[in-house]
C-alpha cells in the first residue's frame, strides 16, 4: 500500500470518518473513497453503501475489471442516557456486539460505580456530557431516564448530529406529548420522523432484560438496513 493511502486511512481513523480502500485487481491500482464521495460514483455507490453498513469488505465487478473493496469504519458507540435498570442489561449487550458504550445521567445516585462497574460514567446533563462523547453517523442514543429535561436534549443533540439511531423509552401516549416538547425547542418534522419511540421491537418485552434485547435488536435491524422489513 502506498504511503499516502495509509496515512489517508490513519488521518480518517482519528477523525471518525469511514473510509473504504479500493483496489482494482487486474491493474494494482487503489484509491480511497468516503462514503459521500460514493454518491458520485452511481456504478459503485449501491456495492459501497451495502459495504460501509454491513462493515464488510467485499469484491464487485466494475466496468473498470474487479474491484475490492476494503472498509475501515471507525468503530460503534452507543451512548445511554438515563442509568436505570434496563441500562445494566443493555451496557453488556452493546459490548457484546462490539460498541463502545457510554451512560450519561446527572443522578449520581443513579449513575455510581457501584451499580455500574468498569462503565464509562459521565454524571452531567447530556447537553454537557454528549459533546465530551463525540455523537456522529457511527454512533447510537437511546434515552431511558423518562425525565423530560435529561431525554429531551439528547434527542435533540442526537438527531441533530447524525445519529444513526436514536430511541427514547416511554407509551405512545408519552411519545405524543414528546413530540409537542421536540417541536417546541425546534426539532424538525424530518428529525422528529426518525426517532424511535416507543423504542425496541414489538416483541412483547417484559421486565429490563428483555426491554434491553429489543432495544438492541431494533438498533442492529437499523444499522444493518432492515428496520423498514421488520416494520412491514
Amino acid at each position: 500500500m502506498r504511503k499516502d493511502l495509509a496515512e489517508g486511512i490513519l488521518a480518517a481513523q482519528a477523525e471518525r470518518k469511514p473510509v473504504a480502500l479500493l483496489t482494482w485487481l487486474d491493474s494494482g491500482a487503489q484509491r480511497l473513497m468516503s462514503p459521500d464521495e460514493a454518491a458520485g460514483h452511481p456504478d459503485l455507490a449501491g456495492a459501497l453503501a451495502d459495504a460501509f453498513r454491513l462493515d464488510r469488505s467485499a469484491t464487485v465487478e466494475t466496468a473498470d475489471g474487479e474491484l475490492f473493496i476494503r472498509i475501515f469504519n471507525p468503530p460503534l458507540r452507543l451512548v445511554i442516557i438515563g442509568a436505570v435498570h434496563a441500562a445494566q442489561y443493555l451496557l453488556p449487550l452493546g459490548r457484546m456486539v462490539g460498541h463502545d458504550v457510554t451512560i450519561i445521567d446527572p443522578r449520581e445516585a443513579f449513575a455510581s460505580p457501584e451499580r455500574f462497574p468498569d462503565a464509562h460514567l459521565i454524571t452531567e446533563w447530556p447537553e454537557d456530557g454528549l459533546p465530551q462523547v463525540g455523537i456522529d453517523r457511527r454512533t447510537a442514543i437511546v434515552a431511558l431516564t423518562h425525565d423530560a429535561k435529561i431525554d429531551d436534549i439528547a434527542i435533540r443533540f442526537g438527531l441533530e448530529q447524525g445519529a444513526f439511531y436514536v430511541g427514547a423509552l416511554g407509551s405512545k401516549r408519552t411519545h405524543a406529548q414528546r413530540i409537542e416538547r421536540l417541536k417546541a425547542i425546534g426539532v424538525s418534522e424530518a428529525d422528529i420522523a426518525r426517532l424511535h419511540a416507543p423504542i425496541g421491537l414489538d416483541i412483547g418485552a417484559q421486565g429490563p432484560a428483555e426491554i434491553a434485547i429489543s432495544i438492541m435488536a431494533q438498533l442492529i435491524a437499523v444499522l444493518r438496513g432492515k428496520a423498514e422489513k421488520l416494520a412491514g
